[in-house]
């Protein structure tokens, strides 16, 4: 889309592309939220909106990136991207900022589908989008945040080299949880090699960064 850049945003990894979703890419998303992302009885997500039926989840996870789309802006924006494995679109990785132009720090968020998690997927993704906000849109940090009993989101943000940056309490499905803060400075990213990103130029202004 000429007027809609982001629409040919990518990152490539040795296995993996991130890309901005078509609307064909977004159906077979939800059908990946509706086939399971977690085990019953656990929830993931400080805003349990996997919490209903396959149908529901799909709408949901369809209406979600709708509306990141039409927020979008320099102030606050959330680049959604789609997963692709292999031809098939498996989960989503997204990067998101709030004043970014000052603080030049992003946060990052994602999920496979249960059919795909376990195979090192998660950690290629994270690396994908943090070579975006390194390399491509220079953040200065990034950071993310998971609940205690997120063993794999914990265990992906230890791996990339974030350090710890605090706790904080939350009402999740009315019990009180902790979750770990972690930040990761620009001189602790170790860039991999084979990641590459796509059509970025074209995007800048969108995001109020000189091209």
């Amino acid at each position: 889309m000429r007027n809609w850049p982001l629409s040919e945003l990518s990152v490539t990894t040795p296995r993996l592309e991130l890309r901005h979703p078509s609307l064909d890419d977004l159906d077979e998303l939800g059908e990946r939220a509706s086939e399971g992302i977690h085990e019953p009885g656990y929830m993931p997500f400080l805003f349990p909106w996997t919490d209903t039926d396959p149908a529901g989840r799909a709408r949901s996870t369809i209406q979600y990136h709708f509306r990141m789309w039409g927020e979008f802006a320099p102030a606050n924006w959330s680049i959604d991207f789609v997963v692709v494995h292999d031809g098939q679109i498996i989960g989503t990785q997204s990067i998101s900022a709030k004043s970014f132009l000052v603080t030049r720090e992003a946060g990052t968020g994602s999920w496979l589908g249960r059919r795909f998690q376990g195979q090192g997927i998660g950690t290629e993704m994270r690396k994908a989008v943090l070579h975006l906000a390194f390399a491509g849109l220079g953040a200065s940090y990034a950071v993310t945040e998971a609940f205690e009993d997120n063993h794999a989101s914990l265990a992906v943000t230890r791996k990339l080299g974030y350090r710890e940056d605090g706790l904080a309490m939350h009402d999740r499905q009315g019990k009180p949880v902790v979750t770990h803060r972690f930040r990761l400075a620009r001189e602790d990213w170790t860039e991999s090699p084979g990641f590459e990103i796509h059509n970025l130029a074209a995007c800048l202004p969108l995001f109020g960064l000189d091209t």
